[in-house]
């Protein structure tokens, strides 16, 4: 009840004024069954406007941070991210990726939408990065379709670090189904899910027309934070 609260009352009507988003191939988001919907993400505000525009309810895996803060705004957010039906997954660690699988499939299995991020991270210069291959596990094990999705506009309008989004139209393309029905029982292959995941991003690729970086963002991130901080803490030189 409340996630139809937000979407048609509270947050929906005021997404679509700030954003005034155009959608297109919305008719590509399969009207029943399970399916998953893999997109780019390049701004805090994509969590809320993909949901706003589908016709059926979506739920992401999101990162447990959001549901750990701490204080009144922390137990704010983690009860807005509850009742929005999102899923909290835990990052770090080794068996952090075996997690986000099983509670994605978990979703699955009741016939509904999973949106997820490939990435894994929101893009922190606005190109697009290579895909983690869950979303290829995810998609063999239950059998399901992947539906690309580009947000195209969102970085402009609220690039990491912003507070408020700036007032500014955006993009939602979904692309056609993709079909990995023929590597039924290969899940286990390394190849066949970086084959599929590759074949995901490309697609996400074709909608949004970003720059590609055949790297994972986290890594490129962590790399520009380490430079950042060489150049503002600069080793003295010894003498």
């Amino acid at each position: 009840m409340f996630y139809n609260l937000l979407r048609f009352v509270l947050l929906g009507p005021l997404l679509r004024l700030v954003f005034r988003p155009r959608i297109e191939g919305l008719d590509q988001v399969p009207a029943s069954g399970a399916a998953i919907v893999a997109g780019n993400h390049l701004s805090f505000s994509d969590h809320f406007l993909m949901p706003a525009v589908l016709k059926r309810r979506i739920t992401f895996l999101a990162k447990a941070e959001y549901f750990t803060g701490p204080g009144l705004k922390g137990r704010l957010t983690a009860a807005f991210f509850r009742a929005a039906g999102q899923i909290p997954v835990d990052r770090s660690g080794k068996d952090a990726g075996r997690a986000a699988i099983t509670e994605g499939l978990r979703v699955l299995s009741r016939g509904e939408l999973l949106g997820i991020y490939p990435e894994g991270t929101r893009s922190h210069d606005g190109r697009l990065y290579k895909g983690k291959v869950g979303v290829a596990a995810m998609a063999l094990r239950a059998g399901v379709p992947v539906v690309p999705c580009a947000m195209i506009g969102t970085f402009e309008a609220q690039p990491p670090g912003r507070k408020l989004p700036r007032v500014r139209p955006v993009v939602i393309r979904f692309g056609a189904p993709l079909d990995f029905s023929r590597y039924a029982g290969m899940e286990q292959e390394k190849a066949v899910l970086r084959a599929v995941t590759d074949e995901i991003m490309y697609a996400v690729l074709e909608l949004s027309g970003q720059e590609y970086v055949d790297r994972y963002a986290a890594d490129v991130k962590a790399e520009a934070e380490r430079g950042t901080r060489a150049r503002r803490f600069p080793r003295m030189p010894l003498t």
